[in-house]
């Protein structure tokens, strides 16, 4: 279960600006030029005066990363490929930040002493730096999907070890979290979490299995990274946050929900045992959940566009298409099986939407290949209980070895 702010604090009313409100004083963002990393840079310089960025990290983008943590005057810039440990430091040459590469650096960002870390860093992984930044204790805005898919049970049993206070980055788990502060999980009656759809929300079958990687990122109503972009296209992004819902709200399985809602302004809905349905509503805009990560049980402001119901005029819902989104279906079997299921599911997606947007394979075929792994993991006995994050790792290394070997074999049925 989600560690709630709002157990100790009180809450803000009204629109509430940086300087008169809890905004963290010290930041670190582990994957600061991804999309979400972007986003909190962006909305941290707007309240620059309120909020100190220690360190910043990526992956390999350099150049993005120097530029960021100049503009932002964080003490701490990393980035994970050791090989450009040498350019890092050359483009912050003359300033006084200090430059560093490496997993082992990455670990060292994630546990700088700060009052909040967004952890953003993509897939995998961002296991072992969120990880760490939550052992750490203190606040921890966290967009990595993985520690909730593939280590969900391991990962909250560290947050929980640590006193690590918890607030999801994800709208929908945002929107949730918001709505559940004061609620007796005996008073939930299930949790639905809304969907775009994607771009492929209205096509038949027949022409999602000719689309290209270009119509795959073309998304209606999110600018996100190609990964997410892609596992929305299929909905196996909706799947994945089922999963990590499970970890995140007290609730089981069959009291978790989706419904395909295209305008992405009502972002979740909870019903309880009296009836109510309680949404949280906002325009879609990463820097909200984002304000709500660094400034809970408070509000800062964010530059979103203001919500105007008039002039939308109609918010509409549909049911999920399983038929046509299978990835759907498949997600909900690994959160049910539990164990490794997840993070067999996980790390074979992450190949077959790599394969993708390579030009390998199809739209359909990224299901295909997630389920033909999930098959013969299970037949390997790859899919059990974990007991510790080494474990996961090992895991899903197998799992993508494995998804591999499905990959080059070819033949694989939607």
């Amino acid at each position: 279960m989600i560690q709630r702010a709002a157990d100790t604090a009180c809450h803000a009313h009204g629109h509430v600006e940086a300087e008169h409100c809890d905004v963290p004083k010290r930041v670190t963002v582990l994957g600061a030029t991804g999309s979400i990393g972007t986003s909190t840079l962006d909305l941290i310089g707007r309240h620059e005066h309120a909020v100190e960025v220690i360190a910043v990290t990526a992956h390999s983008s350099v150049e993005k990363l120097a530029q960021c943590a100049l503009d932002c005057r964080a003490e701490l810039a990393v980035i994970g490929d050791p090989a450009l440990y040498g350019q890092l430091k050359d483009a912050l040459s003359g300033s006084n930040i200090k430059p560093a590469a490496g997993n082992d650096a990455l670990i060292e960002a994630a546990q700088m002493p700060v009052d909040c870390t967004i952890a953003a860093i993509v897939g995998a992984a961002g296991l072992k730096p969120t990880v760490a930044a939550a052992r750490c204790g203190g606040r921890l805005g966290l967009a990595n999907k993985e520690c909730l898919v593939s280590a969900g049970n391991v990962f909250m049993e560290e947050v929980a070890r640590a006193g690590c206070e918890l607030i999801p980055v994800d709208s929908e788990h945002s929107a949730a979290f918001q709505i559940l502060q004061e609620a007796d999980s005996d008073s939930i009656e299930n949790i639905t979490l809304t969907a775009s759809g994607g771009p492929f929300r209205t096509w038949p079958l027949e022409r999602i299995q000719a689309a290209t990687c270009d119509e795959a990122l073309k998304h209606p109503n999110w600018s996100m990274g190609a990964k997410i972009t892609v596992d929305s296209a299929t909905m196996m992004n909706k799947g994945l946050e089922l999963i990590e819902a499970l970890h995140l709200f007290p609730v089981e399985t069959d009291q978790l929900c989706m419904l395909v809602h295209p305008q992405s302004i009502v972002h979740c809905l909870v019903s309880f045992i009296d009836g109510s349905v309680l949404a949280q509503l906002a325009e879609p805009d990463m820097r909200t959940p984002i304000a709500v990560a660094l400034s809970w049980p408070r509000r800062m402001a964010a530059p979103t566009k203001k919500l105007d119901l008039a002039k939308i005029s109609q918010l509409t819902f549909e049911s999920a298409d399983e038929e046509r989104f299978p990835a759907i279906r498949l997600a909900r079997e690994a959160m049910e099986r539990g164990g490794t299921a997840p993070a067999v599911l996980n790390a074979a997606n992450e190949v077959a939407v790599a394969a993708f947007l390579e030009g390998r394979i199809k739209v359909p075929d990224i299901a295909a290949l997630v389920g033909e792994t999930l098959d013969s993991a299970d037949k390997r006995g790859l899919v059990a209980g974990a007991s510790c994050l080494e474990t996961i790792l090992e895991c899903d290394a197998n799992a993508r070895l494995l998804a591999k070997e499905v990959l080059a074999k070819g033949n694989l049925v939607a």
